[in-house]
């Protein structure tokens, strides 16, 4: 799949995850916690990509082993406005891509209310 595809499949993903957001009475513009989750086949390459987003400051990563299968989660202080969520997860695409790893998907807490 070229990352063109894969950049436009997540695209479509990430914006049925707001349209749900939106159905509980989510304020986009709060900032909250997002995490962002990326299979890694090791954790040689583990330690690689979580070292690349700590080192540029571009999350909070941390690597976890979970049923034999590596992860990096990155947590991101951020608003989950429509062109700041897909810019964001458009840029984890593409860090999976130059990486060779998979984006295992991104949540967050709605907020709503004060």
């Amino acid at each position: 799949m070229s990352v063109i595809s894969k950049l436009m499949e997540a695209s479509e993903a990430d914006t049925d995850v707001l349209r749900r957001l939106d159905s509980d009475g989510d304020d986009f513009s709060k900032f909250r916690e997002v995490d962002f989750t990326f299979k890694c086949a090791s954790e040689e390459k583990a330690d690689t990509v979580a070292g690349f987003l700590g080192d540029y400051q571009y999350g909070k990563t941390s690597v976890l082993l979970e049923d034999e299968q590596y992860f990096v989660q990155v947590l991101i202080d951020m608003p989950v406005t429509q062109n700041i969520l897909l810019c964001v997860s458009g840029f984890m695409v593409c860090i999976a891509e130059l990486y060779n790893v998979e984006v295992d998907g991104w949540g967050c807490i709605a907020q709503n209310g004060t």
